[in-house]
């Protein structure tokens, strides 16, 4: 599994690297053919706008392609909660293949 930290319009710390690979990293758990991992952080530089820490993920399985955005005050409540909708829809992905076979 490759696995793409980017940022936008700021440097991460080696704190948030670490969270996000860690978690991501689990991700193993719950699908089996994970290709890669794309994780996008921004910083929305609207002012006067509490919700300004955007987390995005791509997740790529073998023909198919998982996509959530959160946004919140923190990157790591934005990365967490995105990271929590993504394994809902790989769980959900994953039970539709099942029922199908």
């Amino acid at each position: 599994m490759n696995i793409q930290i980017r940022t936008q319009r700021f440097d991460a710390d080696k704190k948030l690297l670490t969270h996000v690979n860690e978690k991501v990293d689990k991700l193993k758990t719950y699908h089996d053919n994970i290709v890669d991992v794309e994780v996008y952080l921004k910083v929305d530089n609207v002012i006067h706008q509490i919700k300004d820490k955007i987390a995005e993920i791509k997740v790529h399985i073998p023909k198919h392609t998982f996509f959530v955005k959160h946004e919140s005050k923190s990157f790591e409540e934005s990365f967490d909660l995105a990271l929590k909708a993504l394994i809902t829809q790989i769980k959900g992905f994953k039970e539709k293949q099942v029922e199908a076979h």
